[in-house]
Parts: structure tokens; C-alpha cells; sequence
């Protein structure tokens, strides 16, 4: 009996220990000595843990993963709409609210936004940013990198070219190099 008492007593006082950690280092040693006990943790200790986990950065491969989920969808004119499709900046918007990345709604407001960087930098979902097909001095068309290599890099986008869909193309094309404006880090801005 005095050994179920003496567990009870510990296990009392490893719990509170453990809810009064403020940081969640702290806490999972606290589990893992609970579950070396025999106890398990309690739910809010898991919660905690993933809430802290959230805010971490995000992860570029899994964002182009996910934008490569839409290839094929067709474009369609102010539209950000995965079952009816997308317009170039409601998909680069559409792809970044799912990481909880808030970018603008139409691609004029890439003018001045983001994190300029050198095109030798170029990193996994950068956006570039391209002027109008027929209009240089404004901004027109974005895209997603899903291959970086500077020049040589490939971005995914909601094309209204010839394409009228989510594809991929490259930045050196003759197209796209002559309308390229800058490349962008929305992730780490």
C-alpha cells in the first residue's frame, strides 16, 4: 500500500512539475519520464507540443509538392478555386494560405512585396514575378519555383497562355525570361 501511495505522490508531483514548464523541451523530457514510469501524458502536454510545432519554418519541398497537386487544373480568370480552377495569383495565393503564408491576392501587389533576391539564390517555392504580356511596365504573371537553378530554374503556374492551365515551365524560355521582373522569398520575408 505504501508503494501505490509513494507512485500516487509522484506522479502528482511530476505532473505538476510538468504543466509548469513553460517550454516544450522541458515538457516532452517531463513525458518521457512519466511514460518511463509507467504514466502517460496528458492530452494538453501533446497539444502544447504540436502547437509549438506549427511555427516552425515551412517546409519549401511540401509546398511544391502540394502546388503539383493542381497541375492540369484549368485557368480561369480571377478564380482561386481548385474545382473550377485558378488565375495566375489566386493559385500562387491559393498554395501559400495552405502554409499559412499570407501573400497578395493579384499579382500587381508583388511589386513591392516579398523579400528580393539574386536569381543565383533562387530557392524551392520562391515566387517570380513577371511583367505583363504585352504591357512591361506592370506586373502581370507569377509562378512557384518547384526547381531551382538560377536561370535554369522551372516554376509551376496557372498559364492563360497556350497551356490555359496549372503547368510547369521554365524561366530561360524565350517567353518568360524577357518578362521576368525579380524572384521573391515570401517564406523567410
Amino acid at each position: 500500500m505504501r508503494v501505490n501511495f509513494f507512485i500516487a505522490i509522484t506522479t502528482t508531483l511530476l505532473s505538476f512539475q510538468c504543466f509548469n514548464d513553460s517550454k516544450v523541451e522541458k515538457q516532452k523530457t517531463k513525458s518521457t519520464e512519466l511514460e518511463l514510469v509507467g504514466i502517460q501524458p496528458e492530452k494538453e502536454t501533446e497539444e502544447i507540443v504540436k502547437i509549438e510545432s506549427s511555427k516552425e519554418i515551412v517546409n519549401r519541398e511540401e509546398l511544391v509538392a502540394f502546388a503539383k497537386t493542381f497541375i492540369d487544373v484549368p485557368y480561369v480568370y480571377a478564380t482561386q478555386d481548385p474545382k473550377k480552377g485558378f488565375d495566375c495569383s489566386g493559385f500562387v495565393n491559393y498554395v501559400f494560405k495552405n502554409f499559412d503564408i499570407v501573400v497578395p491576392r493579384s499579382s500587381s501587389g508583388f511589386k513591392n512585396f516579398g523579400k528580393k533576391i539574386d536569381v543565383d539564390a533562387i530557392a524551392l517555392g520562391d515566387v517570380l514575378v513577371f511583367t505583363g504580356y504585352q504591357d512591361s511596365t506592370s506586373i502581370g504573371h507569377l509562378g512557384i519555383v518547384c526547381e531551382a537553378d538560377g536561370f535554369n530554374s522551372k516554376f509551376i503556374h496557372a498559364s492563360s497562355g497556350k497551356a490555359m492551365k496549372v503547368t510547369i515551365s521554365e524561366l530561360n524560355s524565350a517567353h518568360y525570361s524577357k518578362r521576368f521582373y525579380k524572384v521573391v522569398d515570401v517564406i523567410n520575408k
